[in-house]
């Protein structure tokens, strides 16, 4: 992979606009396997994103998916320890780019509380199929999204106890399992 650039001068030509557009911001470029990432600070990412929507170059017009990385052990050195990915389409142009936020906890992960450091401002003003993923995003990493409509649990019950896909949940749970009855094939 390569190492991010703080002068995006890859070959998707959206950086090279957004790097003119916001030349106070600290944006920085990956390019992997053919596919162009924008990395931002977290309290860039609204103004940004709206932005890439918005502007008449840009044109990002469909937002595909939102995902959440746990970088927790990782071989190679990250800019934080969780990310959200954002994988935007420009749909006259058929075009994709990834937009990335890094994040580092400033609280112990193993839990449930909220952790102020992982929050970052929701993009469902922009595009309103972000609702259910950035909801996925939040059950599964408890990475926060100011300013969601319905910031709720999707695939989990409500009073879960962690966040599943955190790399320092383990493996074989904390015994959500033991307390439900089992139900036999007879029983079924």
């Amino acid at each position: 992979m390569t190492q991010p650039s703080s002068a995006p001068n890859l070959d998707h030509p959206i950086l090279r606009v957004v790097k003119k557009n916001f030349p106070d911001k600290r944006l920085h470029a990956t390019e992997y396997r053919g596919q162009s990432t924008l990395i931002v600070e977290p309290g860039d990412l609204h103004e940004v994103m709206q932005f890439l929507r918005d502007d008449k170059r840009c044109t990002f017009d469909f937002l595909s998916d939102v995902i959440g990385a746990d970088y927790l052990n990782y071989p190679a050195e990250t800019r934080g320890r969780f990310a959200v990915i954002y994988n935007l389409c420009s749909l006259a142009r058929t075009d994709r780019l990834f937009v990335k936020v890094s994040l580092d906890p400033s609280l112990d992960t193993s839990g449930i509380e909220p952790d102020p450091a992982l929050e970052l401002d929701s993009v469902c003003d922009l595009w309103p199929g972000a609702e259910w993923t950035e909801r996925e995003v939040f059950d599964m990493f408890g990475i926060r999204f100011r300013g969601h409509p319905d910031l709720r649990r999707i695939l989990l019950w409500e009073t879960y106890p962690a966040h599943p896909l955190r790399k320092d949940y383990p493996l074989r749970g904390r015994g959500e399992r033991e307390q439900f009855r089992v139900v036999s094939r007879t029983d079924a």
